[in-house]
């Protein structure tokens, strides 16, 4: 191949992989115990701020860790009588008691693509007072994808509308589900295909605590909106991403706003030999 076609094609190749500068890469702020291998999920607080909720993914126990902003886990919170077949994230957002905060636990991940429901676990916040607790009042939602069955590992709620939103993972086009709240316990909701992405194997997603903007994350890259006008979810997310610095992690499958938006973070697994890393990217 002539010299100046490589050169031309690196070019380009510089110019897909360009990313901007509005946060600066992660910094590594803690790391995580051996209850936090698996972690596959993060979401801030609302009720005990600078604090975050994480969990382990499949054949872990059921149950959500209250983490400081050093990775250190200050409370594990059991979920009675439950399974986690493949918890995959988690997310926050309103519920059937007006002024309180609700966790949503996503069992959404599905690698061989085979159950035919997506199972939801909602319950109000926990506030930490102790380091052990075991959450015993909790509602339970069967969701099935409007358009079969498929593997999925990020999800998020509007806070503006308290929308909430699934991504798919393994399409070339990722895609984006719907289901508006508020929900009927007993029933199977039904999450509305949206629109797809032009992204593959992602892995999280967040909504600022404003509802200004949006981080969606795969395995390679950080992709960030920013919310003008009243643009729903849908149709932000089909105007172009801006690419965010990125510090790649081994198996680095978690991401969340900062409460105060003045950055985000990104955790991570642990994998052989490198430990699960908590990392925070602060905004410019």
């Amino acid at each position: 191949m002539k010299y100046w076609l490589i050169g031309l094609l690196l070019c380009l190749g510089c110019e897909e992989k360009q990313t901007s500068n509005l946060f600066s890469y992660g910094k590594e702020v803690g790391t995580v115990s051996k209850k936090l291998e698996e972690a596959s999920g993060l979401v801030a607080s609302r009720a005990n701020p600078d604090y975050f909720w994480t969990h382990n993914d499949s054949g872990n126990p059921a149950q959500i860790y209250l983490i400081n902003n050093r990775a250190e886990i200050v409370m594990t919170c059991n979920l009675a009588n439950s399974k986690n077949r493949d918890w995959e994230d988690i997310t926050i957002g309103q519920g059937p008691e007006p002024g309180k905060s609700y966790l949503y636990v996503g069992d959404i991940g599905d690698n061989e693509a085979r159950h035919p429901y997506k199972i939801i676990y909602r319950f109000i916040e926990p506030t930490r007072n102790e380091d052990n607790l075991t959450i015993t009042e909790f509602e339970t939602f069967a969701i099935q994808l409007s358009d079969g069955v498929r593997d999925t590992e990020a999800m998020m709620i509007d806070p503006l509308t308290n929308d909430f939103f699934i991504l798919s993972k393994r399409e070339d086009s990722i895609r984006l589900y719907q289901l508006p709240n508020p929900w009927s316990v007993g029933d199977t909701l039904h999450a509305e295909l949206k629109s797809t992405l032009p992204f593959s194997r992602v892995v999280a997603a967040d909504i600022s605590a404003d509802g200004s903007e949006v981080l969606v994350k795969n395995y390679d890259q950080i992709y960030y909106w920013k919310r003008s006008g009243s643009l729903s979810i849908p149709e932000l997310l089909q105007t172009e991403g801006t690419i965010l610095n990125y510090n790649p992690e081994p198996q680095g499958e978690s991401i969340a706003w900062q409460l105060n938006g003045n950055g985000f973070y990104t955790l991570s697994e642990t994998v052989k030999n490198h430990k699960g890393r908590l990392l925070y990217y602060n905004r410019k």
